[in-house]
């Protein structure tokens, strides 16, 4: 029901979805000085979510960048969302794949000696695909061995991610600390539940939604890109807030 319940109340959380109902509100409501109120609000509300000024300031204080040390790690934790279904050999790599990159450079460098695929179907109508089974058929692929590659499969979201990544690796009885990859706008969340979850883990940031850092005059300019992106960052903050609470 949680799952569920999150699925839904995404779309009532997110900047485009507050202009199309205040635009909506001012087409159908009769009192003139109302109308003219949810129109402005409206303008306002695209302005301050589309400027890249605000993303970027936002990010710089959310985003984790920390960079760990090249010190030696039994295993990197890979947070899926970066691979869905379809594709001719049964998914595809969306935009997030840097994830699934920095796992095969930490592998391929022998900073790690495992790999751990956490990621199911949070889909709300899932299939057949699981993510972390079709992420090994490609790891495969780069002659990883099938014994240093660990999969789970079963989670839909990163609280599932957490638990049943701890039940893995506490049969496995791999040594920690264990390098936890995922993308720079949901470390903060993800170390704050794998932590919680038992399991001592470091930061390994990747897949930046980075827009330039430079102050420039387009810094103020709308950007359609960049109210796309913040779906990402107030689904985080949300979610950090609800963890941290519950």
């Amino acid at each position: 029901m949680y799952f569920l319940l999150s699925k839904i109340l995404l779309f009532l959380i997110l900047p485009l979805y507050w202009i199309i109902i205040l635009v909506l509100i001012g087409i159908f409501v009769k009192n003139k000085r109302a109308k003219k109120r949810c129109f402005i609000a409206a303008a306002v509300v695209f302005y301050l979510f589309s400027i890249p000024f605000l993303m970027n300031a936002f990010q710089h204080v959310w985003d984790i960048r920390q960079q760990v040390n090249h010190k030696k790690y039994s295993c990197a934790i890979v947070l899926g969302g970066f691979s869905g279904d379809g594709g001719e050999d049964g998914g595809h790599f969306t935009e997030a794949s840097d994830r699934f990159i920095q796992g095969v450079k930490l592998m391929d460098t022998r900073q790690v000696s495992h790999i751990l695929i956490s990621g199911g179907n949070g889909m709300l109508t899932p299939g057949s695909f699981r993510e972390a089974a079709y992420v090994k058929t490609q790891l495969k692929k780069f002659n990883i061995p099938d014994s240093l590659i660990l999969i789970e499969s079963n989670s839909k979201n990163t609280v599932e991610n957490a638990k049943f990544t701890k039940a893995i690796l506490d049969r496995t009885h791999l040594p920690p600390p264990y390098l936890l990859v995922t993308s720079g706008f949901h470390m903060r969340r993800s170390l704050m539940l794998f932590r919680h979850a038992g399991l001592q883990v470091d930061p390994y940031p990747c897949h930046f939604l980075t827009f330039s850092t430079h102050l420039v005059i387009g810094s103020f300019f709308p950007d359609v890109n960049v109210l796309a992106k913040w779906e990402f960052y107030i689904k985080e903050v949300i979610g950090y807030a609800v963890n941290y609470f519950k």
